[in-house]
Protein backbone atom coordinates (compact mmCIF):
# COMPACT_ATOMS: atom_id res chain seq x y z
CA UNK A 1 0.00 0.00 0.00
CA UNK A 2 1.34 3.66 -1.12
CA UNK A 3 1.57 6.34 1.95
CA UNK A 4 -0.74 8.34 -0.23
CA UNK A 5 -3.30 5.38 -0.07
CA UNK A 6 -3.00 5.22 3.53
CA UNK A 7 -3.64 8.48 4.32
CA UNK A 8 -6.62 9.01 2.58
CA UNK A 9 -7.61 5.60 4.18
CA UNK A 10 -6.96 7.20 7.49
CA UNK A 11 -8.44 10.78 6.82
CA UNK A 12 -11.53 8.31 5.26
CA UNK A 13 -12.02 6.74 8.15
CA UNK A 14 -11.68 9.94 10.25
CA UNK A 15 -14.18 11.60 8.69
CA UNK A 16 -16.66 8.55 9.18
CA UNK A 17 -16.04 9.17 13.14
CA UNK A 18 -17.03 12.75 12.70
CA UNK A 19 -20.31 11.86 11.10
CA UNK A 20 -21.11 9.96 13.89
CA UNK A 21 -19.80 12.34 16.79
CA UNK A 22 -22.05 14.58 14.80
CA UNK A 23 -24.91 12.33 15.29
CA UNK A 24 -25.49 12.34 11.31
CA UNK A 25 -25.07 9.07 11.22
CA UNK A 26 -28.00 6.52 9.57
CA UNK A 27 -27.07 3.18 11.50
CA UNK A 28 -25.01 1.63 8.56
CA UNK A 29 -27.14 3.34 5.26
CA UNK A 30 -25.19 6.15 4.24
CA UNK A 31 -21.42 6.55 3.09
CA UNK A 32 -18.70 8.68 2.77
CA UNK A 33 -15.77 7.65 0.00
CA UNK A 34 -12.55 8.77 -0.82
CA UNK A 35 -10.62 8.27 -4.16
CA UNK A 36 -7.17 6.23 -4.03
CA UNK A 37 -4.49 8.61 -5.47
CA UNK A 38 -3.23 6.87 -9.02
CA UNK A 39 -4.31 6.29 -12.32
CA UNK A 40 -6.18 3.21 -11.35
CA UNK A 41 -9.67 5.33 -10.42
CA UNK A 42 -10.34 3.23 -7.19
CA UNK A 43 -11.73 4.54 -4.62
CA UNK A 44 -12.17 4.19 -0.72
CA UNK A 45 -16.00 3.04 1.44
CA UNK A 46 -17.29 1.80 4.08
CA UNK A 47 -17.87 -1.93 4.94
CA UNK A 48 -21.33 -2.32 4.13
CA UNK A 49 -22.63 -3.36 7.74
CA UNK A 50 -20.29 -1.42 9.69
CA UNK A 51 -21.55 1.46 12.44
CA UNK A 52 -19.66 4.68 11.86
CA UNK A 53 -18.11 4.57 14.92
CA UNK A 54 -16.88 1.78 13.97
CA UNK A 55 -15.04 2.35 10.83
CA UNK A 56 -11.19 2.03 10.81
CA UNK A 57 -8.25 2.87 8.26
CA UNK A 58 -7.57 -0.63 7.41
CA UNK A 59 -11.57 -2.07 7.30
CA UNK A 60 -12.28 0.32 4.11
CA UNK A 61 -13.12 -1.59 0.80
CA UNK A 62 -11.27 -0.46 -2.02
CA UNK A 63 -13.50 -0.89 -4.95
CA UNK A 64 -12.33 -0.09 -9.05
CA UNK A 65 -15.01 1.40 -10.83
CA UNK A 66 -16.79 -1.47 -11.80
CA UNK A 67 -17.50 -2.22 -7.94
CA UNK A 68 -15.27 -5.42 -7.49
CA UNK A 69 -13.17 -5.24 -4.75
CA UNK A 70 -9.25 -5.22 -5.60
CA UNK A 71 -7.84 -6.81 -2.34
CA UNK A 72 -9.18 -9.86 -0.58
CA UNK A 73 -12.08 -8.61 1.30
CA UNK A 74 -14.98 -10.25 3.19
CA UNK A 75 -17.25 -7.39 3.38
CA UNK A 76 -19.50 -6.10 0.73
CA UNK A 77 -20.29 -2.33 -0.27
CA UNK A 78 -23.69 -0.51 -0.13
CA UNK A 79 -24.74 -0.70 -4.34
CA UNK A 80 -26.43 2.45 -3.60
CA UNK A 81 -23.47 3.89 -2.59
CA UNK A 82 -21.45 2.47 -5.06
CA UNK A 83 -23.96 4.10 -7.75
CA UNK A 84 -23.70 7.58 -6.29
CA UNK A 85 -19.82 7.55 -5.42
CA UNK A 86 -18.47 6.02 -8.42
CA UNK A 87 -20.74 8.74 -10.57
CA UNK A 88 -19.23 11.72 -8.68
CA UNK A 89 -15.71 10.17 -8.44
CA UNK A 90 -15.58 9.14 -12.46
CA UNK A 91 -16.87 12.89 -13.55
CA UNK A 92 -14.65 14.96 -11.05
CA UNK A 93 -11.10 15.47 -10.94
CA UNK A 94 -11.83 17.57 -7.78
CA UNK A 95 -14.03 14.94 -5.81
CA UNK A 96 -11.24 13.15 -3.70
CA UNK A 97 -13.39 12.99 -0.87
CA UNK A 98 -17.57 12.18 -1.46
CA UNK A 99 -19.95 12.72 1.51
CA UNK A 100 -23.36 11.54 1.54
CA UNK A 101 -26.12 11.72 4.40
CA UNK A 102 -29.67 11.23 5.66
CA UNK A 103 -29.93 12.94 8.51
CA UNK A 104 -33.33 14.43 9.58
CA UNK A 105 -32.66 18.26 8.62
CA UNK A 106 -31.25 17.83 5.51
CA UNK A 107 -34.00 15.07 4.51
CA UNK A 108 -36.56 17.73 5.55
CA UNK A 109 -35.33 20.60 3.53
CA UNK A 110 -34.67 18.09 0.76
CA UNK A 111 -38.94 17.72 0.41
CA UNK A 112 -39.10 21.74 0.37
CA UNK A 113 -40.29 23.03 -3.06
CA UNK A 114 -38.49 26.06 -2.39
CA UNK A 115 -35.06 24.16 -1.15
CA UNK A 116 -32.67 25.58 0.64
CA UNK A 117 -33.86 29.28 1.07
CA UNK A 118 -31.49 32.40 1.79
CA UNK A 119 -32.46 32.50 6.01
CA UNK A 120 -28.82 32.42 6.96
CA UNK A 121 -25.33 33.18 7.19
CA UNK A 122 -24.78 29.43 6.24
CA UNK A 123 -27.43 29.17 3.55
CA UNK A 124 -25.86 32.08 1.27
CA UNK A 125 -22.16 30.21 1.72
CA UNK A 126 -23.75 27.44 0.45
CA UNK A 127 -26.26 28.38 -2.15
CA UNK A 128 -23.80 29.25 -5.04
CA UNK A 129 -22.45 26.03 -5.01
CA UNK A 130 -25.72 24.23 -4.32
CA UNK A 131 -27.05 21.47 -7.00
CA UNK A 132 -30.23 19.12 -6.85
CA UNK A 133 -31.08 15.56 -7.93
CA UNK A 134 -34.61 14.78 -8.06
CA UNK A 135 -35.88 11.19 -6.42
CA UNK A 136 -35.52 8.47 -8.15
CA UNK A 137 -36.07 5.46 -6.09
CA UNK A 138 -32.97 3.72 -3.62
CA UNK A 139 -29.82 4.11 -6.33
CA UNK A 140 -30.01 0.66 -7.64
CA UNK A 141 -29.35 1.21 -11.25
CA UNK A 142 -26.35 2.27 -13.00
CA UNK A 143 -27.90 4.31 -15.65
CA UNK A 144 -29.08 7.04 -12.48
CA UNK A 145 -24.87 8.07 -12.53
CA UNK A 146 -25.28 10.44 -15.73
CA UNK A 147 -28.50 12.08 -13.94
CA UNK A 148 -26.54 12.98 -11.00
CA UNK A 149 -23.59 13.90 -12.70
CA UNK A 150 -25.90 16.47 -15.07
CA UNK A 151 -27.39 17.70 -12.33
CA UNK A 152 -23.91 18.25 -10.30
CA UNK A 153 -22.64 19.87 -12.76
CA UNK A 154 -19.72 21.96 -11.19
CA UNK A 155 -21.09 22.31 -8.19
CA UNK A 156 -19.63 21.16 -4.70
CA UNK A 157 -22.46 20.43 -2.20
CA UNK A 158 -26.32 19.14 -3.51
CA UNK A 159 -29.47 18.04 -2.25
CA UNK A 160 -30.98 14.65 -3.42
CA UNK A 161 -34.68 15.32 -3.31
CA UNK A 162 -36.26 13.47 -1.02
CA UNK A 163 -32.95 11.60 0.54
CA UNK A 164 -30.70 13.65 1.80
CA UNK A 165 -27.80 15.63 1.57
CA UNK A 166 -24.45 15.39 -0.87
CA UNK A 167 -20.83 17.36 -0.64
CA UNK A 168 -17.56 16.85 -2.08
CA UNK A 169 -14.32 18.42 -1.69
CA UNK A 170 -10.33 18.38 -3.23
CA UNK A 171 -9.43 17.28 0.90
CA UNK A 172 -11.06 15.48 3.25
CA UNK A 173 -11.11 19.12 5.21
CA UNK A 174 -12.73 20.41 2.16
CA UNK A 175 -14.91 17.87 1.79
CA UNK A 176 -16.38 18.14 5.58
CA UNK A 177 -16.34 21.96 5.74
CA UNK A 178 -18.74 21.93 2.84
CA UNK A 179 -21.12 19.04 4.14
CA UNK A 180 -21.55 21.01 7.89
CA UNK A 181 -22.21 23.95 6.05
CA UNK A 182 -25.32 22.39 4.11
CA UNK A 183 -26.40 20.46 7.41
CA UNK A 184 -26.26 23.54 9.76
CA UNK A 185 -27.62 25.67 7.22
CA UNK A 186 -30.66 22.95 6.61
CA UNK A 187 -31.06 22.93 10.35
CA UNK A 188 -31.19 26.42 10.96
CA UNK A 189 -33.80 26.52 8.13
CA UNK A 190 -36.24 23.28 10.09
CA UNK A 191 -35.93 25.67 13.23
CA UNK A 192 -36.69 28.85 11.24
CA UNK A 193 -39.90 27.51 9.54
CA UNK A 194 -41.05 25.64 12.51
CA UNK A 195 -44.03 28.51 13.46
CA UNK A 196 -44.59 28.72 9.90
CA UNK A 197 -43.43 30.46 6.38
CA UNK A 198 -45.30 33.54 7.49
CA UNK A 199 -42.46 36.10 8.58
CA UNK A 200 -39.56 34.48 8.42
CA UNK A 201 -37.10 37.24 6.82
CA UNK A 202 -34.60 36.22 3.73
CA UNK A 203 -31.65 38.13 3.64
CA UNK A 204 -31.04 41.13 1.05
CA UNK A 205 -29.95 40.58 -2.36
CA UNK A 206 -27.07 42.51 -1.32
CA UNK A 207 -25.60 40.54 1.14
CA UNK A 208 -26.30 37.28 -1.21
CA UNK A 209 -24.45 39.15 -3.40
CA UNK A 210 -21.30 40.18 -1.47
CA UNK A 211 -21.60 36.36 0.56
CA UNK A 212 -21.00 34.78 -3.10
CA UNK A 213 -18.28 37.20 -4.07
CA UNK A 214 -16.88 36.69 -0.45
CA UNK A 215 -16.46 32.86 -1.24
CA UNK A 216 -15.40 33.53 -4.86
CA UNK A 217 -11.73 34.39 -3.48
CA UNK A 218 -9.94 32.37 -0.98
CA UNK A 219 -11.68 32.11 2.00
CA UNK A 220 -13.46 28.75 2.00
CA UNK A 221 -9.95 26.41 0.82
CA UNK A 222 -8.41 28.57 4.25
CA UNK A 223 -11.10 27.92 5.97
CA UNK A 224 -10.90 24.10 5.75
CA UNK A 225 -7.16 24.29 5.97
CA UNK A 226 -7.78 25.92 9.44
CA UNK A 227 -10.19 23.65 10.61
CA UNK A 228 -9.14 20.08 9.69
CA UNK A 229 -6.21 20.09 12.22
CA UNK A 230 -8.81 20.30 15.25
CA UNK A 231 -11.22 18.18 13.73
CA UNK A 232 -8.55 15.67 13.93
CA UNK A 233 -7.33 16.15 16.97
CA UNK A 234 -11.57 15.86 18.29
CA UNK A 235 -11.56 12.43 16.60
CA UNK A 236 -8.02 11.30 18.27
CA UNK A 237 -9.64 12.53 21.33
CA UNK A 238 -13.08 11.48 21.10
CA UNK A 239 -13.11 8.05 18.72
CA UNK A 240 -8.92 7.01 19.56
CA UNK A 241 -8.49 3.89 17.18
CA UNK A 242 -10.06 5.29 13.70
CA UNK A 243 -6.27 5.25 11.90
CA UNK A 244 -5.64 1.84 12.61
Amino acid sequence: MTTEEWQARVELAALYRLVALHGWDDMIFTHLSARVPGPEHHFLINPYGWLFGEITASSLVKVDPEGRAVDPTPHRVNPAGFTIHSAVHAAREDAMFVLHLHTDAGVAVSTHEEGLLPLTQHALIVLPSLAYHDYEGIALHLDERQRIVRDLGGCHVMLLRNHGTLALGATAGAAFLNLFMLERACAQQVMALSAGRGGVRLAPQAARDEVRAQMAGPMAAMASMLAWPGLLRRVQRESPGFDA
